[in-house]
């Protein structure tokens, strides 16, 4: 049974029905904890981002005091992926800033390639840059078409290789991203039983059926991740990260930091994976996620009519083939 989009978001905003309950403790370090879907894991529901954002850190004691401050300040869920920056950069950045203290971080990378050889190349560079020999999640990434997901599912091809890497313990899940493509995400996660997923999610992006003013006729505004992929996620218990938050910058301006972050935390995700290339953006996205309340349904709702009627068309453009990296 199908349920209207009024509906999935009253739930959602009242619940966070994929993630559970928030928990906290009183100390002031401690950020608001969501489970991880199937995984059983509580993680921080802000998640430090290791792409282009984080790479924006140019000097690499810069770079690593990103690291630690987000963990000091409560951060528990750190993100990257093998392509972001020219020889595992990100990671070898994340590496030298968890040494010491991995224990309490949930370690997240994706891997790139989607030849199964290859990517069991990638995932040993990647384990050597973060200096780990297990991570807590890994990701094929950036789905992208049908096309995309046929050479992802081929015998042998990387999916494959995901899960030899779960069995012989050198991820503990594994999951699946995509900015691209709600409808094929929608079938990965429908056609496999991924532990954790990763989508767009922002109030930008969403479906428009009328819009703000009547029938929208762009057959494409009828998809999005909120609407498309996320309920299959939901439904199969699936951790989920929300990312694209902000939609790169391009929703700054038409809306407040806080409201955009609220958005998406007022989804059924765990987490929100935000980069943050200033450390006063870290300070004040952790002050947010720590006041976090869920926004009403109506308020969601007409939040996301104002800024999908006027951006979603443009960003869906612009993530069709948006490399972050």
């Amino acid at each position: 049974m199908s349920i209207s989009r009024r509906e999935f978001l009253g739930t959602a905003a009242v619940a966070g029905l994929a993630a559970g309950p928030l928990a906290a403790d009183s100390g002031n370090n401690t950020l608001p904890t969501r489970v991880l879907g199937k995984t059983g894991v509580r993680v921080s529901i802000l998640a430090f981002g290791g792409g282009s954002r984080y790479l924006m850190y140019k000097e690499e004691d810069q770079a690593l005091a990103a690291i630690t401050r987000a963990l000091d300040l409560g951060v528990t869920y750190i993100d990257s992926a093998d392509d972001y920056g020219s020889g595992h950069l990100s990671e070898q950045r994340i590496g030298k800033a968890i040494k010491g203290r991995r224990n309490g971080i949930f370690l997240v990378s994706k891997v790139t390639p989607r030849s199964g050889d290859e990517a069991k190349r990638a995932m040993e560079l990647s384990l050597k840059a973060l200096d780990v020999d297990r991570l807590d999640l890994l990701h094929i990434h950036q789905l992208a078409d049908e096309d995309d997901l046929a050479q992802v599912e081929a015998k042998g091809n990387v999916l494959d290789q995901l899960l030899k890497f779960r069995d012989q313990k050198m991820t503990r899940f594994i999951g699946i991203t995509s900015h691209a493509n709600p409808a094929t995400l929608k079938t990965a996660l429908e056609r496999h039983d991924f532990d954790c997923t990763q989508m767009a999610l922002n109030a930008g992006q969403v479906a428009m059926m009328n819009g703000t003013g009547g029938m929208v006729p762009n057959k494409a505004m009828k998809l999005s991740f909120e609407t498309t992929a996320l309920p299959v996620a939901v439904r199969k218990k699936m951790g989920v990260l929300g990312m694209k938050v902000f939609a790169q910058e391009a929703l700054v301006g038409q809306a407040t930091p806080q409201k955009l972050l609220y958005y998406t935390l007022s989804l059924p995700v765990t987490a929100a994976v935000v980069g943050m290339p200033k450390l006063e953006h870290i300070a004040e996205n952790v002050r947010l996620a720590k006041t976090f309340q869920p926004l009403p349904a109506a308020e969601m709702q007409q939040l996301s009519g104002r800024l999908s009627a006027r951006n979603k068309q443009a960003l869906d453009r612009f993530f069709e083939h948006h490399v972050d990296a």
